[in-house]
């Protein structure tokens, strides 16, 4: 079936604000840990680092989606849909619970399922839609060198 290029703009610029609905409120929750006492682990990145990072992470998993959205007709294509739903929940509720309640732990459980979340993403996409799957492909590397970090900051912070 043919799309009109003005529904599938409309299809991706939906995508991109589920991101953008991620990205902001992330933004309500930041904070100077070290004012809140913690320290950074060795390996923790500067600062300024994250905005460019998740900038160019919240687009492809919007170019992901869009792709997802507008593969062909599959028996697996709901699951991976209900996937990249998931995971953009998993992505928004990390940033409170680290940043707003400052429960380490609880954070290390939501990014543990994030990255579960965005591995069974990659698994099932690839059956759909490989562009949809390769794409996660950066973001899952982020999301795995994010939770060796929750877990530094863990270690790192052990009275927390």
């Amino acid at each position: 079936m043919e799309y009109g290029m003005s529904r599938r703009i409309a299809v991706w610029l939906l995508c991109a604000a589920c991101t953008v609905v991620a990205g902001i409120s992330g933004s309500w929750f930041v904070a100077d840990l070290a004012a809140n006492g913690w320290t950074a682990p060795d390996f923790a990145p500067p600062a300024w680092l994250f905005g460019p990072v998740w900038t160019v992470l919240y687009l492809m998993i919007a170019t992901s989606g869009y792709f997802l959205i507008f593969a062909k007709p599959h028996d697996l294509k709901p699951v991976a849909l209900g996937l990249w739903s998931l995971q953009m929940c998993l992505n928004t509720l990390w940033t409170p619970v680290f940043f707003g309640a400052f429960d380490l732990w609880g954070a290390f459980h939501v990014i543990v399922a994030l990255w579960c979340a965005i591995g069974a993403f990659v698994w099932v996409s690839f059956r759909v839609e490989r562009r949809a799957s390769l794409l996660f492909l950066p973001y899952w590397a982020w999301v795995s060198f994010a939770s060796a970090l929750n877990y530094g900051y863990i270690l790192a912070n052990p009275a927390t």
